[in-house]
């Protein structure tokens, strides 16, 4: 398992995965991030008023209930979003959701590290973003992080080490120090960082030897599927392509649907419904519909990067190559509550264009491979066409 310290698992039970969500403000109204929707909003249609928009009434209003008895807002929300049973449903404090939203947009408050847990427990640095703070203290990839503000990392879930470096529990923001404590070889030491607001790299390009294009994104945040479009037109001759969504752990929908225009020639992406009313996502035309391209993902292939997937796969654009996606397929609309705290709660679902329901199924690959899956990706590729 691997992380860093721009995304982390929310910290109370019952929360979603933040930067997972499909804003319904997005979806509907093609609106800027953070766009809140009418909490009191009632579904179009009366079939499914019963469900979203009635589960969406009982948070708020056991939000409001609790305002008017002196109590805390966001606690009484979070207990009724824990009784309704939506997976997805999640409550966030006004700054939490700042921070995601600054998130999306392309920034975070971090000291720019990556890292993962080795089978040992060992948590082992993967990346050192450059320009952060961890680079300037001159930590390198491949160093052991054995402490955070004192706290031993050892065998703990990245997840929380990703927490503690960005100092959740205090809400802590850019400028707050944060210990850690190092090991390379036999050498071990301590370093003090300040934290930053930093810029997420959701897009690399790199070029392998024998002429493929791989296209790695992360998450999509704001700008990315223009990143994949320049990414795509800037790739040389017919030199086949690998877009890489594996960990994509989702974003914004709009990013999604624009990188799709990058290779495809209009269409549809994807259906979906928001209480109970269909709507439809389409491509914009003139996308590079006849390189050869692979898309490659994994288990952690979320949300709107299985939107993305399955709009490649059942149109036919992509061989789809690595193991079954995450299976996270439905919408969430953002509802702001009395005390200023937001509440993420499910108002829909989307299906890939042949009509395939992603939510709790996951995406199968054409081509189901775990080990050297890029390399398998790239034998794919050559047989679709000359990636010279």
């Amino acid at each position: 398992m691997s992380g860093r310290d721009l995304f982390c698992q929310p910290r109370r039970a019952g929360r979603g995965a933040a930067l997972t969500l499909l804003f319904a403000s997005v979806l509907v109204a093609g609106a800027a991030t953070g766009s809140f929707g009418d909490p009191d909003r009632k579904s179009p249609s009366p079939s499914a008023r019963s469900t979203p928009a009635a589960h969406g009434e009982t948070v708020t209003d056991a939000a409001a209930e609790a305002m008017a008895d002196g109590k805390s807002p966001m606690e009484a929300a979070e207990r009724a979003v824990s009784r309704s049973g939506d997976r997805w449903g999640a409550v966030y404090s006004q700054g939490e959701y700042e921070e995601f939203e600054e998130a999306l947009d392309g920034q975070y408050t971090g000291v720019g590290l990556w890292a993962r847990r080795e089978r040992d427990g060992r948590i082992e640095v993967t990346r050192v973003q450059s320009g952060s703070p961890a680079a300037a203290a001159g930590i390198r990839t491949g160093d052991r992080l054995r402490s955070v503000d004192g706290e031993k990392v050892d065998g703990r879930p990245v997840t929380e080490v990703v927490s503690l470096l960005r100092g959740d529990a205090d809400d802590a923001a850019a400028g707050t120090k944060v210990s850690l404590g190092l090991e390379r070889g036999t050498r071990a030491w301590s370093e003090t960082l300040r934290r930053a607001k930093l810029s997420t790299d959701s897009v690399t390009v790199r070029k392998l030897p024998d002429g493929v294009t791989v296209i790695k994104v992360a998450a999509f945040t704001k700008g990315v599927g223009d990143a994949v479009r320049t990414a795509v037109e800037q790739t040389p001759g017919r030199a086949g392509i690998v877009l890489d969504l594996r960990g994509n752990s989702g974003g914004l929908v709009t990013e999604a649907v624009t990188a799709a225009s990058a290779f495809l020639d209009g269409g549809l992406v994807a259906t979906y419904d928001v209480n109970g009313a269909q709507r439809s996502l389409h491509a914009d035309p003139g996308g590079d519909t006849t390189r050869p391209l692979v898309a490659l993902v994994d288990g952690g292939t979320m949300s709107a990067a299985e939107l993305l997937t399955g709009a490649l796969q059942d149109r036919g654009r992509a061989v789809v190559v690595g193991s079954r996606t995450f299976g996270k397929g439905s919408i969430q609309m953002p509802s702001r509550l009395p005390d200023g705290s937001v509440a993420e709660l499910t108002v829909g679902h989307y299906r890939t264009p042949a009509g395939h329901t992603v939510d709790g199924r996951g995406i199968t690959p054409d081509l189901e491979v775990d080990a050297e899956a890029l390399e398998r990706a790239e034998t794919v590729l050559s047989g679709l066409g000359d990636p010279s």
